[in-house]
């Protein structure tokens, strides 16, 4: 079977807008949490998000195109062109057409769609921005990825609300396999704060409402916590078939050896334990690996009151006693929820955990609950060996993705 690794990675967060500086942000336990610089959140009853910080889409991409995309293509084309320059794809020797891309999004152009609306009035003759529907739709970013550097294999979104990236990154490990394509730029981005992002996860009562203290709201597995924090960017990976990174001395983060599908078939919103472990069974099964392999899981671990309970029985149901020797680590409680992106910037995290052999922590835990008892890795990074690590990612409407990563073994 073809063996697939990790050859480049790209993130653009806010604690980062860099895969080296969004690692080391995490190390130090950085929150990105702060008020709304974006527009006036006076009013709505989360005033706070993790927004990127200086981030100018002008030092990447030319000033005529920026107003051609949405701020979720930027965000995207950003990170993948990070990755595929860590990877070092020669353009001049690589075989484009055995090169593909799936780049996700869970929202897409919110930013285009809100400029829009606000700019039609009913009744007069109707004048909308030409780019409008290509600014707007979801798949345009793997679209422009493509064509930015020529590549002509399978090219695609996919789109499963918080779990979209990570189905990305598991279709890029399939098509490999499949011998379909040799290499995949995949990863997901996300760009959802502004008033209808806050208004609408307002509504829903999904979001943290600590308006008093932004940098400590995102607190997965905390007694306290009330809700997560939006937060925005894109992360990127390169995957390559074993031999094709081999060939042109490509460096290895790690492989990628297997992947779990699920769905909850239980309700849109609301967690669900079964289906989470369903996913990792499945992942562990897809990797021929026994529970007691794995080391470290990096979890969806959103924040919220039911979602972190129902991961930790989850958690418990597959690894029984060994769920206790883990380390289980939130990226979230610092770079907020990034959506459909967040698959993609944790999977990235938890290569860099594997390549560095270092778990980073959960920040913002200040009171235990019973209900979330394992080994969360809180406040301080741990220096551990890790041979086989998870990546969780779960999504409105019951989705559910487990990618599973191993430490490069020639």
């Amino acid at each position: 079977m073809r063996r697939v690794v990790v050859t480049g990675v790209g993130a653009l967060t806010p604690v980062g807008l860099s895969a080296p500086s969004y690692w080391e942000n995490l190390l130090k336990g950085t929150s990105g949490a702060d008020y709304i610089t974006r527009f006036d959140a006076s009013k709505f009853r989360t005033r706070f998000a993790c927004e990127l910080k200086g981030f100018d889409p002008q030092a990447y991409i030319d000033r005529r195109e920026v107003r051609k995309m949405d701020a979720f293509t930027h965000y995207a084309i950003v990170s993948a062109d990070e990755a595929i320059y860590d990877a070092g794809l020669d353009k001049s020797t690589i075989d484009k057409d055995s090169v593909g891309v799936i780049f996700a999004s869970g929202i897409g152009g919110l930013y285009t769609f809100i400029e829009e609306i606000r700019g039609y009035t009913p009744g007069e003759v109707p004048r909308f921005n030409p780019f409008f529907i290509p600014k707007m739709i979801i798949d345009i970013a793997a679209g422009y990825i493509s064509i930015r550097h020529g590549y002509r294999g399978p090219n695609y979104a996919t789109v499963s609300a918080c779990a979209s990236s990570a189905h990305a990154i598991a279709d890029g490990f399939l098509l490999i396999r499949a011998g379909i394509a040799d290499v995949m730029i995949v990863g997901g981005s996300e760009a959802a704060i502004n008033e209808a992002g806050i208004g609408g996860f307002n509504a829903m009562r999904a979001l943290s409402e600590r308006n008093d203290s932004p940098q400590t709201a995102s607190r997965p597995f905390d007694k306290d916590r009330d809700g997560f924090v939006l937060g925005e960017g894109a992360g990127a990976l390169v995957l390559e078939e074993l031999s094709h990174a081999l060939r042109r001395g490509a460096k290895i983060y790690a492989e990628m050896v297997g992947v779990g599908l699920s769905g909850d078939a239980y309700h849109i919103t609301a967690p669900c334990a079964k289906g989470a472990a369903l996913v990792m069974k499945r992942a562990l099964a897809s990797s021929g690996i026994q529970p007691q392999e794995v080391s470290y899981i990096n979890v969806h671990g959103t924040s919220t009151p039911l979602g972190d309970v129902s991961e930790t029985e989850a958690i418990k149901a597959v690894f029984g006693e060994h769920a206790y020797k883990l380390n289980i680590s939130s990226t979230k409680s610092m770079i907020g929820h990034l959506l459909g992106a967040a698959g993609a910037v944790e999977a990235v995290a938890t290569v860099l955990s594997i390549y560095h052999q270092t778990v980073h922590p959960t920040i913002n835990h200040f009171t235990d609950d019973e209900q979330c008892d394992l080994n969360y890795t809180f406040h301080h990074p741990v220096k551990r060996e890790i041979r086989y690590a998870l990546s969780n990612s779960f999504g409105f409407g019951g989705h559910n993705v487990c990618l599973v990563f191993k430490r490069y073994e020639e």
